[in-house]
């Protein structure tokens, strides 16, 4: 990320903010698309975070963290969006071609994780999808979201654990579920 160029959108160069948006395009709609499944609600998402980031830019105090500001603005109008909708976030056959799993793995097998990680709280969605498929850091995510990197930590061991539990059929006390 180039910080200068973030200064600049900062203060008010429309020019500098486009190129800003136009390098993190790509990121954006992958992410918008995990959490709303498709192609028109994923732009929808992107276009109305790039409105609010172009508004808002202005109150951004550390331009290092432009990205992580931006990610942060788009997870909670995806959320909204969803919301508005009464959708569940991460399901349906749409996300079977985002490669969440090997290639190996049956669609029977996809189809099971992905209500896996429907039943998951969004803390834990977000933790997911921000590590897994963002590839962020902990302390990416934990600037992010705006919680302490232990409780990030936290909160990605058990979804891990609840993705595990519920694609094995198991429940907390390690029972088999019918």
């Amino acid at each position: 990320m180039d910080v200068k160029l973030v200064k600049e959108a900062i203060k008010g160069n429309e020019q500098a903010f486009e190129r800003l948006i136009h390098s993190e395009s790509e990121k954006l709609y992958r992410t918008a698309f995990l959490y709303v499944r498709n192609k028109e609600d994923a732009l929808d998402v992107v276009q109305e975070t790039v409105c609010k980031a172009f508004t808002s830019i202005s109150r951004l105090k550390n331009p290092e963290y432009f990205s992580t500001w931006l990610i942060k603005i788009l997870i909670h109008t995806a959320f909204s969006i969803l919301k508005k909708q009464n959708r569940l976030v991460l399901t349906g056959d749409e996300f079977l071609d985002t490669a969440i799993v090997s290639e190996e793995q049956d669609v029977e097998g996809r189809i099971d994780l992905i209500t896996a990680m429907a039943s998951l709280n969004q803390n834990y969605q977000t933790v997911i999808i921000l590590f897994y498929f963002q590839g962020q850091s902990i302390k990416m995510i934990a600037d992010t979201m705006g919680t302490p990197e232990g409780t990030v930590k936290t909160y990605l061991h058990r979804a891990k654990l609840e993705l595990r539990m519920l694609l094995e059929g198991v429940n907390q006390y390690g029972q088999k579920m019918v």
